[in-house]
């Protein structure tokens, strides 16, 4: 569903001061200039002031978490006078292309992949990043966060909210009930899965997988062969791969997907709830997992933020009706490494007001901010983890905190388009559909490398 949502119109002075006692950094304490008197504007002085002027801010998210964007932001309008007007559309990536071509571009655009902003830096549209944005990119995240945003050398895009894949979800009664254990590694995984197999009757399979997704159907494929190489064949190899410097033929590649299609493929693995190997295209990753609450699966492979397909009246917890870890490593001796995803702020322009809009996004104050309003992470080295609005949330963000993590971003979103969102997810569908063998699957994928 596409919707476009505006907001140009600042908050009424009483609301202000209902919302600053939830936002981190605004103690309604100090009388402030356009605060009603309520609000303490000190977080915001470093940004100026900035009377009358608008920023656009331009990006695919909609509904209730645009709502929760805007209101994460309404401290900083008031508090330095820049009326943000937010645009939210579905169809932001494709349209942002045709605004930049027509000098139509918004002052900034919230990019949900690397690839997108990389070409959008090819074509002369974004602005280097200011000095006051690069420093609070070098203050509050990563170097390999910063490397997404930076293109030969040169810093253009802050990160912003992150997700963390390769959780693998189930449910703690019927792990308790069986006797079942977590497993530490990737062989342990698989060894569950045969001991899981003992049940086997009816509709009950030990995993449940949806590939579908609209035109992207086959992503949840390609999330899987990405855990898999992360782990088996380490980071610099995932990097080479994503950089088309090791080709998917490349035994490192093929034996990731063949390990993974050792679960896809197998019909008595496979798919608990919904039929067998043939039915995983056509269900839904939003239904994927799903038969885990029916009892019919076990575990379902999917990312963090398939926290919020569970529904209403299911509590996600370690004591809850749903949990999840991190798919395991290759090793017990091996450290946490996970893939992602997240999204940049990147400017069009480089007047002062859309600097400073772009900093404020890169600050600590704004991630606490938002992800206090409930339903995002983000890799911030500033976020208090205790904000996040569930367990997995707080567990996430600790993660992507943990300073012996290997993070590696959704490979799939880093290759040119021609392949990762294109050949790759094309592939993984006609791979699980038996259509093609690995062999044909890494030989036609690599044809389309460019």
């Amino acid at each position: 569903m596409s919707s476009t949502l505006r907001r140009r119109v600042l908050a009424p002075a009483a609301a202000v001061g209902a919302l600053s006692l939830v936002l981190a950094g605004c103690a309604a304490d100090t009388d402030e200039p356009g605060a009603g008197g309520d609000l303490d504007c000190s977080a915001y002085e470093a940004y100026g002031t900035f009377e009358g002027e608008s920023v656009e801010v331009y990006a695919t998210i909609v509904e209730v978490e645009a709502d929760d964007l805007v209101t994460s932001w309404s401290d900083f309008e008031d508090c330095t006078g820049i009326t943000i007007d937010y645009v939210g559309t579905q169809e932001a990536e494709t349209q942002i292309n045709v605004r930049a071509a027509a000098g139509d571009a918004p002052d900034l655009m919230i990019i949900p992949q690397p690839g997108l902003l990389q070409r959008l830096i090819a074509d002369g549209y974004v602005e280097p990043a200011a000095s006051s944005v690069e420093d609070n990119v070098d203050e509050f995240w990563s170097e390999s966060w910063k490397g997404y945003g930076t293109v030969d050398g040169t810093f253009y895009a802050a990160p912003l909210l992150a997700s963390v894949k390769g959780y693998i979800w189930y449910s703690p009664a019927d792990f308790e009930e069986n006797g079942y254990e977590i497993p530490t590694t990737w062989d342990e995984m698989i060894a569950l899965t045969d001991q899981m197999t003992e049940r086997n009757e009816g509709a009950y399979r030990p995993w449940c997988v949806g590939f579908g997704s609209g035109d992207a159907t086959g992503w949840p494929g390609t999330d899987w062969v990405e855990d898999s190489v992360l782990r088996f064949a380490g980071p610099e190899a995932y990097d080479a791969w994503v950089a088309g410097e090791l080709e998917f033929s490349s035994p490192e590649i093929t034996d990731a997907i063949e390990r993974v299609g050792e679960i896809l493929l197998d019909p008595e693995y496979v798919n608990g709830g919904y039929g067998g190997v043939e039915s995983i295209v056509s269900t839904t990753f939003n239904d994927g997992g799903l038969p885990i609450l029916d009892g019919n699966c076990s575990m379902h492979h999917q990312a963090s933020f398939y926290e919020a397909q569970w529904g209403e009246g299911v509590t996600v917890a370690p004591d809850g009706d749903i949990w999840a870890f991190i798919t395991p490593p290759a090793s017990a001796d091996d450290g946490p490494a996970v893939t992602g995803g997240g999204e940049f702020v990147a400017a069009f322009n480089d007047r002062e007001a859309t600097s400073a809009v772009q900093t404020y996004l890169a600050s600590d104050t704004w991630a606490n901010n938002r992800v206090a309003l409930g339903g995002v992470i983000s890799a911030n080295q500033g976020l208090d983890p205790s904000l996040a609005s569930s367990q997995l949330g707080v567990q996430s963000i600790e993660i992507l905190q943990n300073p012996d993590t290997v993070f590696r971003f959704d490979a799939s979103d880093l290759m040119p388009a021609e392949v990762g969102t294109s050949s790759f997810w094309t592939g993984m569908v006609d791979w699980v559909s038996g259509t093609v063998t690995t062999d044909e699957l890494t030989e036609f994928i690599d044809s389309t490398f460019p």
